[in-house]
């Protein structure tokens, strides 16, 4: 496992709650860093947090607004910041719900200024962004598995809603300009320094003081909690350990209904919970659990320290020894506090600082590559349920899977029974369903023009319904589709280089088989979890398969000579299951950039097979005696898919790496 050692960091919202104790933790254990901490010191930070690190040689602090891009550029450059931990936003879910606005221009357009501020300066090696386990909204009640760092996003309230939208920023800048990013997603955290309109250190000075303890709603919400420091060694882990485009989940198993949490503090103040504890009016919106799958992050070696019971009774003393470390907190210990409600008005309420204000510390992020997982014996973070067992791509799909070390399972169920799809799904408990199930034709297409109600009872009806049955669970579903619904037309001609893109309308009805397809995706943009992805004319590297396109077309006596798109199996299906990861949606044009001709590969398999080969070609017009439905021939622009891997080879590049080449029989 690699490690990373920077030199000189900067800490955004680092007065504030969590950012303080990593700020204060680094400071002390590593002098050789610098450590240069940015908060406006809004109303939920303050200078008294750092005051274990201020006289230390390693430490500056500087008062500004991650929002204020001359500073943000002016301090990466004057301290030559190589690495940046973002703390700094607006946290708290009440004050989201009064005074939104606010959540957006910080969390959101700060981040965005510390990203651009990172592209400008290129100098940056590591940027870690602090999300929140709230961006993967609200969990089920009976869910065994927690959400992992592939989960689908569905924040609920404007607070965790802003997160995600930060999360996506810091994803982009990832990927469209190599900024070497990570995120993390945190669930609750408490200990002392924190600002009591969190729960814990408001029910303790309410309790100190002898007042009610108020209870949004019944209580039966469930949180999960993790000590300060126990978090501050998390990002310390993660700092030196965390791989560059990876979301890391600071979450624990130990789960606590919010009453119970106001039951523990009442016992500590040996007060009756029964006449303490006060119910109140709920949230607009009370997201009933969180719950985090943590296991890769203790695959880095960082494990929860501190029991409840300990840090419980750690936290209530700290409150008991420094009761007026907030000054005047009364508009905080009200049931649902407002912004406007704070010590010093809208103004000191513009937040630079961010988990400082809040209860969680947390991630956004990416995906885990193969190659790290496969490395790596623990418990892998997915679990894929794989549709289309008997046919070329699904068993292909379900061998990368054993050589990742992903578990996987394939579906028993027929697409076409709701029933059949709910049971696989409660049974495997996936993380993505992927459908390589359909029906092409035995032996080709020409089968579906005799067969139209089995070919639409899979291809139509049964695909709608896996996918339905995915957006029910909260699934992302990858969908193996064709290109072969466009055919050459004006405004894309033979040979032009001009290819179909994903956003352009089917024109290509030559076949059922086609017409089935394009009327399945149009149908499928209806549904948000769904990731389809056009394949065209596939090849592998095993030229023994009679369903390889090369072996096809060498077999024949005749072929036509047409440029196409095509489908390299080899270098884009293992593609396909990084897309899974990184939760891509939508349509993608699944074949290599460039077009190949008929000619082309069989003078490639002439070079690189069989020195001793021939064919001969024939006309479009003499193809149409000998099959019953025509064939699509097409271009399709692949640059949605290359600039989201820029490592994807053109067509003819990756014929001769992925198939020729490995296959070779002479000396080319």
């Amino acid at each position: 496992m690699s490690t990373y050692t920077p030199k000189n960091i900067l800490i955004t919202g680092a007065a504030g709650f969590i950012a303080s104790h990593v700020a204060n933790r680094l400071v002390r254990s590593h002098p050789d860093y610098k450590i240069v901490v940015l908060d406006k010191l809004d109303y939920c930070s303050s200078l008294k947090n750092l005051t274990p690190s201020r006289s230390s040689p390693n430490f500056k602090f500087v008062k500004g607004d991650i929002g204020s891009a001359d500073l943000v550029n002016y301090l990466l450059i004057t301290e030559n910041i190589d690495t940046i931990m973002h703390f700094a936003a607006q946290t708290h879910v009440d004050n989201s719900f009064g005074n939104s606005f606010e959540f957006t221009k910080n969390n959101i357009y700060g981040t965005h200024v510390l990203l651009e501020a990172c592209k400008v300066t290129g100098q940056i090696r590591r940027f870690i962004h602090v999300s929140t386990d709230e961006v993967y909204g609200e969990t089920d009640e009976d869910a065994v598995v927690g959400n992992h760092e592939a989960s689908q996003l569905l924040p609920t309230n404007p607070y965790s809603a802003t997160k995600a939208g930060a999360e996506m920023l810091v994803m982009a800048y990832g990927r469209s300009y190599g900024l070497p990013v990570i995120t993390t997603r945190g669930n609750n955290v408490y200990g002392p320094n924190q600002f009591p309109e969190k729960l814990i250190p408001k029910l303790i000075l309410l309790a100190m003081k002898g007042k009610p303890l108020p209870i949004h709603g019944d209580g039966s919400n469930v949180r999960s909690y993790l000590y300060c420091e126990d978090v501050a060694e998390a990002f310390e882990v993660i700092l030196h350990k965390g791989d560059v485009g990876h979301v890391y989940n600071i979450g624990t198993k130990k789960e606590r209904r919010v009453i119970d949490v106001a039951k523990d503090i009442s016992k500590l103040f040996n007060k009756d919970p029964d006449t303490i504890i006060q119910y109140v009016e709920n949230r607009p919106f009370n997201d009933q659990r969180y719950f985090l799958d943590d296991q890769k992050l203790k695959i880095l070696g960082w494990s929860e320290r501190t029991t409840w019971e300990e840090g419980l009774k750690k936290t209530m003393e700290w409150y008991i020894n420094n009761p007026d470390w907030w000054g005047d907190v009364s508009g905080a210990l009200l049931p649902h506090p407002r912004m406007l409600m704070m010590p010093g008005g809208v103004e000191r309420n513009l937040d630079g600082a961010e988990n400082e204000c809040s209860e969680n510390s947390n991630q956004t992020g990416m995906v885990v590559p193969a190659s790290k997982i496969s490395n790596t014996p623990s418990k892998s973070p997915y679990k894929f349920l794989i549709y289309g067992k008997t046919g070329w791509i699904g068993g292909l799909l379900g061998k990368i899977c054993e050589k990742q070390r992903i578990p996987y399972e394939y579906g028993k169920g027929r697409l076409q029974d709701r029933s059949q799809l709910l049971a696989d799904i409660h049974a495997v408990k996936p993380t993505h369903v992927f459908n390589a199930a359909g029906v092409t034709g035995r032996p080709n297409v020409d089968w579906c023009e005799s067969h139209k109600t089995e070919t639409i009872r899979t291809n139509v009806a049964g695909t709608l319904n896996l996918a339905d049955v995915c957006k029910e669970h909260g699934l992302l579903m990858m969908n193996f589709a064709t290109g072969c619904i466009f055919e050459y037309d004006a405004a894309h001609p033979e040979s032009s280089g001009i290819g179909f893109k994903e956003e352009d309308t089917p024109n290509f009805t030559g076949s059922f088989y086609s017409k089935t397809k394009a009327m399945v995706e149009e149908l499928l943009k209806e549904y948000p979890n769904v990731c389809t992805l056009r394949v065209r004319m596939p090849i592998s590297s095993d030229l023994n398969n009679p369903r390889n396109f090369i072996t096809k077309i060498s077999r024949y006596n005749k072929v036509v000579n047409i440029p196409n798109s095509m489908t390299i199996l080899d270098e884009l299906l293992p593609i396909s299951v990084e897309m899974a990861k990184r939760n891509l949606t939508g349509i993608w044009n699944f074949t290599n950039p460039g077009v190949v001709s008929h000619n082309e590969i069989l003078e490639m398999y002439k070079k690189y097979i069989n020195p001793e080969f021939k064919w001969a070609n024939f006309t479009l017009e003499e193809q149409t005696k000998v099959i019953i439905a025509p064939r699509s021939n097409n271009e399709m622009d692949a640059s949605k898919l290359k600039k989201e891997f820029p490592e994807l080879l053109s067509i003819k590049e990756s014929l001769i790496k992925n198939v020729f080449e490995p296959n070779t029989k002479t000396a080319a």
